[in-house]
């Protein structure tokens, strides 16, 4: 390494001079460790994966919104119907492939005894995807 002499006539001013010996032998390391690693990542090994037939994903059942408002009157997705459209819009439902899922919404007001019913004849029906839909508690 080149220092500079502070009492030389040049002004005092360091040399300028950069020493790339040590750059130098830390390429030519970083080179032969790369000749050296790069055939052995291009290695290839073959492996014998088992072959499988493609399921195809089941069906996303559709939702049917059954609602009781406060006075017992229900509702099949937002269309009034009687109790005995509802026996038979149920035995429909549970026949069909992939069974919907019931989600019921119950007014606040709607007494159990409404609620009861419709869960007794949904199940009756042999409906199996029954839910209570609610909403968040505001705070």
């Amino acid at each position: 390494m080149a220092f500079g002499d502070f009492n030389q006539g040049n002004g005092g001013a360091p040399m300028s001079e950069i020493n790339t010996t040590p750059l130098v032998d830390v390429m030519l390391v970083l080179l032969i460790i790369f000749m050296v690693t790069a055939p052995l990542i291009t290695q290839n090994i073959s492996v014998d994966l088992p072959q499988a037939d493609a399921v195809e994903p089941p069906q996303e059942a559709p939702k049917v919104a059954l609602e009781i408002d406060a006075e017992g009157r229900i509702s099949w997705d937002k269309q009034a119907i009687d109790a005995e459209e509802l026996d038979r819009r149920l035995s429909e439902a549970a026949s069909a492939r992939p069974q919907p899922e019931l989600h019921l919404l119950a007014d606040r007001l709607t007494d159990y005894e409404h609620v009861a019913k419709v869960l007794a004849a949904a199940r009756a029906a042999g409906l199996e995807k029954i839910g209570f839909v609610t909403l968040p508690v505001a705070n």
